[in-house]
């Protein structure tokens, strides 16, 4: 069934973009970030607000997994692209609109590194997904 397929894809997804955010933004390019960013932006690790932050993943995956459906991808190739492709997108676009508006990175590199680190994010949910998306079909 297609609704179970799209449901763990983008519960799959979700958990991926939660996990990698965490170990690529939270860690690995913490103090890179903070360098090239307005912290004053910020809250402060006690301060988030948690659901908030699981529902943006969990639209995220579920946005992936929809698109990966209507694509009728079937490999974690496929998955790798989509995701690629999106994720370079919509970051760009999003990373632009605050340079443009805001004085929230300082200079253009981190748009650049952020736009980068998107993309293999999201390349990295798309093979997750459409690889629990590609089990699902093969059981039905």
């Amino acid at each position: 069934m297609k609704t179970n397929k799209i449901l763990l894809g983008g519960i799959v997804a979700a958990v991926t973009f939660f996990l990698l955010g965490w170990l690529i933004y939270g860690v690995l390019l913490m103090d890179f970030m903070q360098s090239y960013s307005d912290q004053s932006l910020m809250k402060a690790q006690e301060d988030m607000i948690w659901w908030a932050m699981i529902l943006s993943n969990l639209a995220s995956g579920f946005l992936l997994a929809f698109i990966l459906n209507w694509s009728n991808a079937k490999t974690c190739t496929e998955g790798i692209k989509i995701g690629g492709i999106i994720g370079l997108l919509m970051a760009f676009s999003i990373d632009l609109s605050f340079y443009s508006m805001s004085n929230m990175f300082f200079g253009f590199i981190p748009v650049i590194v952020d736009t980068i680190v998107s993309g293999i994010l999201w390349a990295i949910a798309g093979a997750s997904a459409a690889g629990v998306m590609r089990m699902l079909k093969v059981k039905e």
